[in-house]
């Protein structure tokens, strides 16, 4: 291992600074490789790409089949006695609707300062930055303060379905003192975000099906229409307080502690600008400060993310449908089963008349939280002060899913997150991006959050 002093640092952060052209190119590059899980679009290409970069970076590196897309796995042994362990995904959103883009969604082109391409933010940029915070990191020092460990799966933007395969699989080699997640984001005021949580998730597909056949509506005085009968089902689910009404969906949800309510309230937050800038007069319920804050992050959700039946073309066509269907998604937290809530909405729908409706999952995973006392809470937020000149914006949690769970509860890893994005980044929409300058900072970021945290 190598003790990092000031004056390396320093040597490390110039070599960031006089390669700014090629650290860029080398992420455009692999932004430019479409990697569509959802689609199995580049999968293949994009896990090779990977793995060069792993090893370009020092690390012994290989591709580890799974059921499904890849996990690239790699390592490196600096002989230190703490090891710090990046969980990144190279897989991304589909990228339509294509005709809401700017500029080609994987082009990744840079305009005004701003890199645009699928999966930028979302999270080639955050992977391709740490990867070359080790390189850099190495070519400087001729060792790391702390041995690393990698692992960037092909399917986190489609549920993680295999990542519970690989990781029990491989549950000695894996072992590490911290991890970083990978997502963060810059708030509007240029606050870093750093977080040490994600919620969990459960997420249905609702099916209601009819006659064999779309049918004329005039049909509709004898015949059921199953679109009628899915938004009946749907609105047993939520009432207008927003309460969820499934029987024992909330009795596991714990309340944030008073740790979790300390930090909420010195989260900085400008409601106003976020309300503008979505074109909002209020939240809901009309929520403001540390409330807000408690129901954004320590509250399960239900939220019907598409609804679909019948013609919904041009004009008109009087069509009876034969079936109907609603994307439905429950985002839970720490202590909600995905499983036992899956129970529950079935046994909801049978209680209401409703048995049958078909639930079909896409995806089911639990929350992962990591305590703000725990040492990686205090490297994280110190060296970021000291790279931003800023204080962080620091959250308990996040209010988005992701499979941290697999780090946080199955290995007993603290994790927090911290990336590349800004306020705008569009993550899963059109147009998403990151700023370069942004992805630079966060470059240094992870430099020095090496050196200190060999020295915790």
């Amino acid at each position: 291992m190598r003790k990092i002093d000031p004056g390396m640092l320093k040597n490390v952060f110039a070599k960031v600074d006089a390669r700014r052209e090629s650290l860029v190119s080398e992420l455009q590059d692999l932004c430019r490789q479409p990697s569509i899980a959802a689609q199995n679009v580049g999968m293949h290409e994009t896990a090779e790409m990977v793995l060069r970069l792993m090893k370009d970076a020092g690390l012994s590196a290989e591709i580890v089949p799974t059921a499904g897309h890849p996990v690239v796995y790699g390592e490196l042994q600096a002989g230190a006695p703490k090891t710090l362990l990046f969980y990144d995904h190279y897989d991304v959103q589909p990228p339509e609707p294509l005709d809401e883009w700017d500029y080609p969604p994987f082009g990744a082109e840079i305009h005004d300062g701003i890199l645009y391409a699928r999966g930028v933010s979302d999270n080639k940029g955050n992977l391709v930055a740490r990867l070359q915070a080790i390189r850099l990191l190495r070519e400087t020092a001729g060792d790391l303060p702390v041995n690393v460990k990698f692992i960037a799966e092909g399917e986190e933007e489609i549920g993680s379905m295999h990542l519970g395969d690989f990781i029990r699989a491989n549950r000695e080699r894996l072992h590490a003192d911290g991890a970083i997640w990978e997502s963060g984001y810059k708030d509007a005021q240029g606050r870093p975000g750093i977080y040490f949580g994600v919620k969990g998730i459960l997420y249905v597909e609702l099916v209601v099906r009819g006659a064999n056949r779309d049918l004329h509506s005039a049909g509709a005085a004898i015949i059921e229409n199953p679109a009628w009968r899915l938004v009946w089902a749907l609105n047993t689910f939520k009432g207008p307080d927003e309460k969820v009404m499934v029987e024992g969906f909330y009795d596991d949800v714990v309340p944030p502690s008073k740790t979790d309510l300390e930090w909420l309230a010195r989260m900085p937050r400008d409601e106003t600008a976020q309300l503008k800038g979505l074109g909002l007069k209020q939240f809901l319920l009309g929520l403001t400060g540390v409330e807000l804050g408690v129901k954004s992050l320590f509250q399960p959700t239900c939220t019907i993310c598409g609804l679909t039946s019948g013609y919904q073309g041009p004009g008109s066509k009087t069509v009876l449908p034969k079936v109907a269907r609603a994307k439905v998604d429950f985002r839970l937290v720490p202590k909600q089963d995905p499983e036992k809530i899956l129970a529950a909405v079935k046994a909801h729908l049978a209680k209401h008349g409703f048995g049958d409706v078909e639930v079909m999952v896409h995806s089911a995973e639990p929350a992962g939280r990591t305590s703000l006392d725990d040492p990686i809470a205090e490297v994280l937020i110190e060296t970021a002060r000291e790279i931003y000149g800023v204080e962080p914006s620091v959250s308990p949690t996040q209010a988005g899913s992701g499979p941290m769970h697999w780090l946080v509860d199955e290995l007993g890893i603290p994790t927090g997150s911290i990336g590349v994005g800004w306020h705008r980044a569009n993550n899963h929409a059109p147009n998403e991006s990151i700023r370069v300058d942004d992805y630079f900072e966060n470059l240094k970021h992870v430099v020095l959050l090496m050196a200190r945290f060999g020295e915790k």
